[in-house]
């Protein structure tokens, strides 16, 4: 059996309405790539039918396999849990809300020869105005504070070169900072224009309160880490 290319890695809290169409959107775009692949489901809690879809999807489609939660951990959790289980060289994330376009996934996999990590980055949120202007603020402190020079963290559609992201180590609310952890090891990333959809089903699982506010402390964390990162080089070895 050939060795796994990707891992894709979606997080899933009460997307009944979304998943059978999202899978069915990613399969033929990975088919296209023309490379051995997995889909990597975790169920963070759900209290709706989004178990009991994936469980016949995956009667279907070899390909996935479903984490699932005895309850709601969170995204930084339910992401570390992909990431601990992915098999593939390279590591794709999307959210479960179809928001992220599935057809810029080979976009951002033509820059692997050049990064470890590539970001996509929301050229036109079809999101409500609150929500833009909340996240556009608060990804403008995040860059400043964490000079990660990534305009849009929050953007979920990404490629992470596994070998690099096996080497960091993930925290409650981390996954906002990924982008500024892998500047910090000496990793390569860079942003890419991706589309992003009109969620059309189901409802937010975030807001202003539990999105921006919660992670000034992780912010001011991330930054501590940067300024205590052990640097240095040996001039020599003897003997």
């Amino acid at each position: 059996m050939d060795p796994l290319k990707f891992s894709v890695v979606i997080p899933l809290k009460d997307e009944e309405d979304n998943i059978a169409d999202l899978v069915d959107e990613l399969e033929p775009v990975m088919a296209s790539l023309k490379e051995p692949w997995e889909l990597i489901c975790i169920d963070d809690g759900s209290t709706d039918k989004t178990l009991s879809i994936l469980t016949g999807i995956a009667r279907q489609k070899p390909f996935l396999k479903i984490l699932c939660f005895d309850r709601n951990y969170g995204q930084s959790c339910a992401f570390d849990a992909g990431f601990q289980q992915a098999k593939g060289q390279w590591v794709i994330t999307l959210d479960g809300d179809r928001q992220n376009d599935p057809r810029d996934i080979p976009k951002l996999y033509a820059l692997s020869d050049r990064y470890d990590l590539i970001c996509g980055c929301r050229a036109k949120r079809q999101d409500p105005w609150h929500k833009k202007v909340s996240s556009k603020l608060a990804n403008w402190i995040r860059s400043r504070v964490c000079r990660d020079q990534i305009k849009d963290t929050g953007c979920s559609l990404k490629l992470y070169r596994t070998s690099a992201l096996k080497k960091i180590k993930m925290y409650k609310g981390m996954h906002r900072f990924l982008p500024a952890l892998f500047k910090i090891e000496g990793f390569r990333i860079t942003e890419v224009a991706v589309n992003h959809r009109e969620r059309t089903k189901g409802s937010t699982k975030y807001n202003l309160f539990n999105r921006s506010f919660n992670t000034i402390f992780d912010m001011l964390a991330v930054r501590w880490m940067d300024k205590r990162h052990l640097n240095y080089s040996i001039k020599k070895e003897i003997p």
